[in-house]
């Protein structure tokens, strides 16, 4: 049975849980924009090289499980000197794993653009920095801005996995809290609950965004 007293007293704890779980979803998210966008302009690289290791870590990234990325990250590194606190590891590992996604999403944006867009830029002696920054760029991002947006509510619901690495967020927070007292039934609604409003009310905005951004 449902019990409110136990269920008031544990949200605090849960709450303070979920400020984590936040932090993790948008560190990893900055992450995975930065890397992405990094992916994608060397996977159009000249350098032949350069491309293709981008291109071999995307299709590398993204036929592995996150798990098993997230193991390596944290539990492989340290035998060679690189220890992580597992924020920090379960952030590098949200973040490169969904950096591969945004490298399409960003890939997709560009290529929208229309040919006489970098003639233009040629024509105007643009340097290449010059006419990714000021042309390319600011054309081919805002269009999938509504993307990336579910592609953050949908690291936001990944971030349980993180536990598997011990860090301590708002899902490890609740099966804790059950361990305890032998009550999962308020810990684990409470955290669904919470899940379930956060990752709508995102999922609203994002189409209020996507709204603005076809009225333009």
């Amino acid at each position: 049975m449902w019990n409110w007293e136990y269920a008031i007293m544990i949200l605090p704890e849960i709450l303070k849980a979920l400020k984590i779980t936040v932090s993790a979803t948008f560190v990893a998210f900055v992450v995975a924009l930065v890397v992405g966008l990094m992916l994608t302009l060397a996977r159009r690289s000249n350098f032949k090289p350069l491309s293709l290791f981008a291109g071999g870590f995307v299709g590398f990234v993204r036929s592995t499980p996150l798990l098993v990325q997230l193991y390596f990250i944290f539990y492989v590194l340290p035998e060679y000197g690189l220890s992580l606190t597992p924020f920090v590891a379960g952030v590098i590992g949200l973040g490169l794993h969904y950096s591969t996604y945004l490298a399409e999403v960003y890939r997709g944006g560009i290529e929208s653009i229309p040919p006489g867009q970098w003639e233009a830029a040629k024509a105007l002696n643009f340097s290449t920095l010059n006419t990714w920054k000021k042309i390319i760029l600011p054309q081919s991002i805002p269009p999938v801005i509504p993307v990336m947006g579910n592609y953050l509510i949908t690291m936001f619901k990944e971030t349980p996995i993180l536990s598997a690495i011990t860090l301590v967020e708002i899902m490890q927070t609740a099966k804790m809290l059950g361990s305890h007292s032998f009550r999962y039934l308020e810990a684990f609604t409470i955290v669904g609950v919470l899940f379930l409003v956060l990752s709508y009310s995102s999922s609203l905005m994002v189409r209020r965004l996507e709204v603005r951004l076809n009225l333009r």
